[in-house]
């Protein structure tokens, strides 16, 4: 690409930021746009071109692709720039463009002016080490900066290449008879979006400085300095990546749609227009479930258009969280396991998934498991004590030789070939030293499960002879207790273990206690006195995790700075154990998990499924998300309705003052009622207006200033002086049965009441605010549950499934009518709108199944025969 003849040399600062405009690998003036040559700096150009509007501020001209830049939407129509090196990465691209418009730095002394400089390690996005360019010549081997031969400039030496003064540099310059505003270079908007990428990239360069001195190693690599350079390059690229479906695949899937949806119209359309005069009514039925089923098959099509994939990478969370020497910086977790009658949910199944938990590769002090025992079974608290115990043998072998599946049951069960895998002698011993163990282990288990067939008429009694408070299951107090964690023991090797609590809330005659979802909300607010993780897991009792690393690969999206801001939840498809070979009942629904969530996560994130899902527990106190301007835009049905926000104030003020009272632009600011506001503050513009008393709080939260300063703590975590007496005291007042009274739990905070299916509603609400879900399916399955292996049991799931989706359709929930006002996508409301009606496909599938009878015994038929159409 030929650029136009220079007319001019005096400009050379750019008429955004105000910085040099700068030089080419080649020496030349760099020229951003070739149409009229408006002065625009390198790092201003790849700002406009990856995140602004891609055109010239002056002549509104698309930019063109410059050797060296990463390739950005729209880039696939020119033909003649082509660099496929950096076609892919932008990262790479860029911090190679940044080299070739920094250029060569110069050294005072003439001697060493020319001699050839070795490669300066960049940063991501293509930042040096401090503000200065550091140079090393071959004669010392140090590290030696400067900055020109003026000294440090004023500005950020960064972004401010060194221009020789004595060497004149052509520079276009602009039409002085335009006016520059007229372009949008006094836009508020594109002034602020050009400081906060400067300041942000400024900010990314004084934290590496501080940690990365000058002078301390040397930059070749031949020092220490070059590698951790390089791995804190490596650390700052994303955590995941969207991995789009193959064309190949996508197009025909969508081609077969639409085949299909033109012939359903002209089916429907010839069906209405022909009707069946002497069998009317079963001409009419037949029609009726016909466009029923033509509805349904749209709802659940559409949703499915933009299957997406998701990859995350492991190694770059370590570089960045979690560095070999170093404190983990990683977030804590907390893990519910919630079980509620023994005998139904054997104890053993709940050991196992007790566990793979505890011995999770993640920090130990970063994980506590929390098992809510809703039937308050003796029970349940003995094998979980017998659990703990095993734990201190069981956890260090895992991590030892770093074992997959780390639920022993499991483990166990897998045939090794000793000779194939090479396996180390010692390693076998141990292995069948640790199975004795478990299966002595797995005896003891049994007892108590024998003991526990026949309750004594006096109730049970706990080894230290006091009563078991929770012999009436209906009618007793609270219970925690912790069996591990800091002051729970250590293992056999002397190492700390992750946290395991006992949880049993509080139930008395005549209150509503909401059954799984009320359990769920008592575990919110107990491990948010006790340990308060920044995220939150659930998984039934059943569910072990049979990937060690999942809490990581959630955590590549939760702890992404931009994306983890959005996401209230990471979700893992379910996948089971002890499924027959034909699967009869349908237990693997791959349809469902392989498929159509992955369509949902092309649009704003599947559907909560009950298990296996890790939670921003920022999401489950009803805080919004911290949207960008894009997100912030209407959806189609409101942009329908009320206009687009650019037709004027007028017409869409109240939308706006509506969205920016739901608007939170911090992390730590939930969502409030316009009531709860004192009076006389208008709008939510003054920070003070964000204030409120310590009445409207306990009506939101709940009377404990414990767990609602801990509400507002987003990273998680509690103070290291406080008195643990005092926190499980408060932990056991949190799960009274009385402490949800008036207040807003079940109803916009934490697990939402009102369906048995809870978890389908949980998520609706979130999504409605605004939120994003996340769709994780690693390579090796995360968890595996176990199906049910029965006709009945399967018969029995699923009718509790239609029922919780007709309990939703029939309450203000329902995504029909509810959520209008708020960010969920169109799409995103169908897909949940099939979620719910599909129970209702099974009155026009019966009696569409019943027309063929009638018509035989009536002699009628529901399609009009051909004599009579020609006649």
């Amino acid at each position: 690409m030929q650029s136009k003849p220079l007319k001019n040399l005096n400009g050379q600062t750019c008429q955004i930021c105000g910085d040099n405009v700068g030089l080419t690998a080649a020496s030349d003036v760099f020229v951003a746009c070739n149409e009229c040559a408006f002065p625009v700096c390198r790092p201003c150009y790849e700002y406009e071109r990856k995140d602004g509007t891609q055109c010239c501020p002056q002549c509104k001209t698309r930019y063109k692709r410059h050797k060296g830049s990463p390739r950005v939407e729209g880039d696939e129509d020119e033909e003649d720039v082509d660099d496929l090196e950096n076609e892919f990465d932008y990262a790479q691209g860029h911090s190679k463009a940044r080299r070739q418009w920094q250029g060569e730095d110069v050294d005072l002394s003439s001697s060493s002016r020319h001699e050839s400089q070795p490669p300066i390690p960049l940063l991501a996005n293509g930042h040096t080490v401090s503000g200065e360019i550091p140079c090393a010549t071959p004669d010392n081997q140090s590290v030696r900066t400067t900055s020109g031969p003026l000294g440090p400039s004023e500005k950020n030496v960064s972004s401010s290449p060194y221009i020789d003064p004595r060497q004149p540099v052509p520079v276009r310059i602009v039409d002085p008879t335009k006016d520059l505003n007229s372009y949008g270079l006094g836009n508020v908007d594109w002034k602020e979006r050009v400081e906060s990428w400067k300041l942000k990239q400024e900010k990314n360069v004084m934290q590496m400085t501080s940690r990365y001195p000058e002078g301390k190693g040397d930059i070749e690599g031949t020092g220490s300095n070059g590698e951790e350079l390089q791995m804190a390059d490596d650390a700052r690229q994303p955590l995941s990546r969207v991995v789009p479906i193959s064309s190949s695949h996508l197009i025909p899937y969508r081609v077969v749609i639409i085949l299909r949806l033109i012939i359903l119209c002209f089916f429907l359309q010839y069906r209405t227009t022909h009707p069946v005069k002497d069998a009317y009514p079963l001409w009419l039925t037949s029609v009726i479930c016909e466009i029923w089923f033509a509805l349904s098959w749209l709802l659940d099509q559409f949703p499915k258009w933009s299957p997406i994939n998701r990859e995350t990478f492991l190694d770059r969370l370590a570089l960045r969280y979690d560095r070999e020497g170093e404190p983990s910086q990683l977030a804590p977790v907390d893990v519910f396991v919630s079980t509620v009658d023994p005998l139904k949910e054997p104890p053993l199944v709940t050991a196992n998934t007790v566990l793979s938990i505890l011995a999770v590769d993640y920090p130990v002090d970063k994980v506590a498991c929390y098992v809510s025992d809703d039937g308050s079974a003796m029970l349940t608290f003995e094998a979980l004590s017998e659990t703990a115990e095993f734990a201190r043998k069981w956890v260090p072998f895992c991590k030892k030789h770093n074992i997959e599946p780390r639920a022993p049951e499991f483990y166990f069960a897998q045939k090794i070939d000793y000779l194939k895998d090479k396996i180390q002698p010692s390693f076998v011993k141990e292995r069948r030293a640790m199975k004795r163990e478990y299966e002595e282990f797995k005896v003891r288990i049994n007892a108590l499960v024998a003991k526990a067939q026949k309750m004594p008429e006096e109730g049970w009694t706990m080894q230290d002879g006091t009563p078991w408070p929770g012999n009436n299951p209906r009618d007793h107090p609270g219970m925690i207790q912790v069996f591990l964690g800091h002051s729970g023991g250590l293992d056999t090797d002397g190492n700390e273990l992750p946290r395991l609590i006992y949880v049993s809330r509080e139930k008395r005659p005549g209150f509503q206690h909401h059954k799984k979802a009320g359990a769920m909300n008592a575990l919110i607010r107990v491990s948010a006195v006790l340990t308060n993780g920044a995220f939150l897991l659930n998984v039934d009792c059943d569910h072990y995790f049979n990937n060690s690393k999942a809490l990581k690969e959630a955590m590549c999206f939760l702890m992404d700075p931009i994306l983890g801001k959005k996401t209230c939840y990471v979700q893992f498809p379910q996948r089971f154990d002890g499924i027959d070979l034909h699967d009869r009942y349908a237990n693997r629904n791959i349809v469902f998990f392989d498929i159509n969530l992955k369509g949902l996560d092309g649009i704003q994130g599947p559907v909560y499924v009950g298990t296996g899902c890790c939670f921003n527990r920022q999401a489950l106190y009803g805080y919004d998300p911290v949207l960008t301007e894009a997100d912030l835009e209407p959806n189609i049905i409101v942009k329908s309705c009320c206009g687009s926000r650019k037709k004027g104030k007028s017409g869409n003020k109240k939308y706006i003052d509506n969205k920016r009272a739901a608007k939170r632009t911090e992390s730590t600011i939930p969502i409030f009622n316009m009531e709860d506001i004192e009076e006389g503050v208008e709008g939510y513009d003054d920070e003070r207006s964000l204030l409120m008393s310590q009445k409207s709080l306990e009506k939101r939260f709940g009377q404990s200033p414990v767990f609602i300063a801990a509400t507002f703590m987003e990273l998680g975590g509690i103070p290291p002086s406080t008195n643990p007496a005092i926190l499980l005291k408060e932990a056991i007042h949190v799960i009274s049965c009385g402490y949800e009274d008036k207040t807003e739990w079940g109803k916009e905070i934490g697990w939402i009441y009102g369906s048995v299916t809870e978890d389908i509603l949980t998520g609706f609400k979130m999504h409605a605010r605004g939120w994003i879900s996340i769709y994780c399916m690693p390579p090796r399955p995360a968890f595996k549950g176990s199906a049910p292996i029965n006709l009945s049991d399967r018969l029995n799931q699923v009718l509790r499934w239609a029922l919780g989706s007709i309990e939703i359709l029939l309450s203000r929930h329902c995504p029909i009518w509810y959520g209008y006002k708020g960010r969920l996508k169109l799409l995103e409301r169908l897909a949940y709108i099939n979620t719910i009606v599909y129970p209702l496909t099974s009155i026009p599938l019966l009696a569409y199944c019943t027309l063929p009878a009638f018509c035989l015994l009536t002699g009628k038929f529901i399609i009009p025969e051909a004599h009579k159409q020609l006649c």
